[in-house]
């Protein structure tokens, strides 16, 4: 049977803008803050994962530049969103074919004044529209068949989940925006940290109905990193490393299956249902099994659906369950108690190792005021349209 795989250590820079630091400088920060937190060095690291979309080819080998060069095996990752989670991922499958002991994934992004992420949208369109391209049939069909822009991508998403269930509307996606702005005032590392009223959040610039501007994941700078460690390798370490290692109980990597409608508005419904269940079964664990979850809210309308997709919910039940009270910090279920992307921020490649960050944070018990007191099991969900979606169950320590 293939070895169990820790979190030995784990680190992430506040998520924000850094005007005087550059992607290797944060990814560089994050790294050394993994390994100082694990008590290992890079000699002692014996494979890197690195992810990251907007610096260009080789971005890992750049790194080794910064915190050592050893010549070890590095993987460039890119998976959109889930950049992270599979650079995570990547490191995971080394430890557990039993190629090295030890590894670190490392997720960087610099996005600040990126403005909304816009998908493969045409800047501009003029004339009429001629087909072109082996895409050409239903690539460029922006506002004529639906939209590929982000915001109104998951806006669909979440009006096609309320008009075949019911029950959720304009003020119930603002009130789940609302819970995340107010979780966020409690993280010292969330980009944003201000508390807004329904008001504020359903007067606020509308950017696709029913998202307003408070309620869309904000395009930040940041870099989150892991180091892991077999359970052979745990064992020669002290009682203290022990004690905080964090178990990866399942570690999920899915792609869309094809159906008729992905083939023009991304279906990020299938593949995590997918990436839940076989979490779940890899990890031995249900739902009401979960002390807290961190789930990929690039909008309100995103997170609604996916309480449904992750099973925290019975199937069509989502707007009920959050009415219940039930994904607030103090509820049977807390979601996104870190803020989630709409407040502590969105650096695309670096969000899937910050949410697994955040679950390990409280599994810990170093949480702060924000701690979810006796969480013992937790799920780190993160969607990367194109379409991949990773989920990671992390169970505490027993040491």
């Amino acid at each position: 049977m293939a070895e169990n795989v820790w979190i030995l250590g784990i680190s992430m820079t506040r998520f924000g803008k850094h005007k005087d630091k550059d992607t290797l400088d944060l990814g560089s920060e994050a790294a050394i803050g993994a390994m100082r937190d694990a008590g290992v060095g890079i000699g002692d690291i014996g494979v890197l994962a690195a992810g990251n979309l907007i610096g260009g080819n080789g971005f890992g080998q750049l790194l080794q530049k910064q915190i050592g060069q050893t010549g070890i095996p590095v993987y460039n990752v890119a998976n959109a969103c889930a950049t992270g989670a599979t650079a995570l991922r990547v490191v995971v499958m080394a430890i557990k074919s039993g190629e090295v002991d030890t590894g670190m994934a490392v997720g960087v992004e610099k996005l600040s004044g990126a403005g909304l992420l816009t998908g493969n949208a045409r800047q501009a369109e003029g004339g009429h529209w001629v087909r072109d391209g082996r895409y050409g049939a239903v690539a460029p069909l922006d506002g004529r068949v639906g939209t590929e822009t982000m915001p109104g991508v998951f806006a669909q998403i979440g009006m096609e989940y309320a008009h075949k269930y019911g029950g959720a509307d304009f003020e119930l996606f603002a009130r789940i925006s609302e819970k995340n702005h107010a979780h966020s005032t409690l993280n010292p590392m969330a980009a944003h940290r201000k508390r807004f009223t329904l008001d504020e959040i359903m007067n606020d610039v509308m950017i696709a109905y029913p998202n307003t501007r408070p309620m869309c994941s904000a395009n930040v700078d940041g870099a989150a990193a892991a180091v892991l460690v077999s359970e052979t390798k745990l064992r020669t370490l002290s009682l203290e490393q022990q004690r905080r290692a964090v178990k990866i109980s399942a570690s999920v990597l899915t792609s869309d299956p094809w159906t008729d409608g992905c083939q023009v508005l991304p279906d990020i419904n299938t593949l995590t249902r997918r990436a839940a269940a076989t979490a779940y079964e890899q990890a031995g664990i249900g739902p009401a099994d979960l002390d807290l979850v961190e789930l990929h809210d690039c909008f309100a309308t995103a997170e609604l659906v996916h309480y449904d997709n992750l099973g925290l919910c019975e199937p069509g039940g989502a707007a009920d369950f959050f009415n219940s009270g039930a994904t607030w910090r103090d509820g049977s279920t807390p979601v996104n108690v870190s803020g989630g992307l709409q407040s502590k921020g969105h650096p695309v490649s670096a969000t899937g190792i910050a949410n697994v960050w955040e679950v390990a944070t409280h599994l810990r018990g170093e949480a702060g005021d924000r701690q979810i007191e006796g969480a013992r099991v937790g799920l780190a969900h993160v969607i990367g349209l194109g379409s991949a979606c990773g989920v990671h169950v992390l169970e505490r320590s027993a040491a």
